[in-house]
């Protein structure tokens, strides 16, 4: 959190899910987090519609869990309710599937992310689904979060999933993904990801580099920094384009 601030970035939380995360165990991670971090200046908060400033959770695999069990969190009325209290947020479910999207709304989660960088790879998170999970999101007050990537190869780690491969072409899917994102006008973009290596997804600077087991995919024959250099852009367009949208 410290480094972040120094270098004026702003920490939200990702919570994998682990064994035994219920909606008990939530509530007591949500009250770590807030209780340890809550004050630290890189502690991101984000201001809702309503001029509510609260900070954002992202939820992986949250349909793991429920709508029940989600719902004594994140109703008013359940029985292990954080809304109103010192503890409150902005939680965001992962979308995966089409009939997810109901049990979100029954869940109370304020929003839904697609997080996977593989167009076509889920329901989530193939862009021509995308102005439609938006509406549903418009009309029943949900965030839409959509989450791009600059590719995907995770044949290293998963060497049958070949066919989800998506090939970066020098930052073309990255801004095919950017544009439909933006197409969208949502709040938020998220990426996936500034260096998830082994999914081949990271943003960062990059270098050739082999080793004996595993050749490291580069960026030639653009800069070390040409993700990032594109992420700039983007988020630039982004700014603009979200003050006009307001206007």
């Amino acid at each position: 959190m410290d480094a972040a601030h120094r270098h004026s970035i702003k920490v939200a939380f990702h919570i994998q899910p682990y064994k035994g995360r219920t909606d008990q165990s939530m509530h007591d991670n949500i009250r770590y987090i807030i209780d340890r971090y809550g004050k630290h200046a890189a502690f991101y908060r984000f201001r809702t519609s309503t001029g509510e400033v609260l900070p954002i959770f992202y939820i992986y695999d949250s349909y793991l869990t429920p709508s029940e069990s989600w719902a004594e969190l994140l109703t008013a009325k359940g029985s292990r309710s954080i809304r109103g209290t010192p503890y409150d947020g902005i939680f965001l479910a992962l979308i995966v599937e089409e009939r997810h999207k109901y049990d979100i709304l029954a869940s109370g989660f304020n929003g839904v992310y697609t997080y996977f960088a593989s167009n076509g790879f889920s329901f989530g998170s193939s862009h021509q689904n995308w102005k439609a999970i938006k509406a549903f999101c418009d009309t029943n007050n949900l965030l839409f979060i959509p989450s791009v990537g600059p590719g995907y190869i995770d044949t290293a780690v998963r060497p049958w999933n070949n066919h989800n491969t998506r090939n970066r072409v020098n930052g073309r899917y990255y801004e095919t993904s950017l544009q439909a994102a933006l197409s969208i006008r949502p709040e938020i973009v998220t990426i996936t990801s500034f260096n998830q290596w082994h999914e081949g997804t990271q943003i960062e600077r990059a270098v050739p580099k082999k080793t004996v087991t595993r050749l490291y995919l580069d960026y030639q024959p653009n800069q070390p920094d040409h993700f990032l250099q594109l992420t700039r852009q983007w988020a630039e367009t982004f700014n603009k384009e979200k003050d006009k949208w307001l206007m």
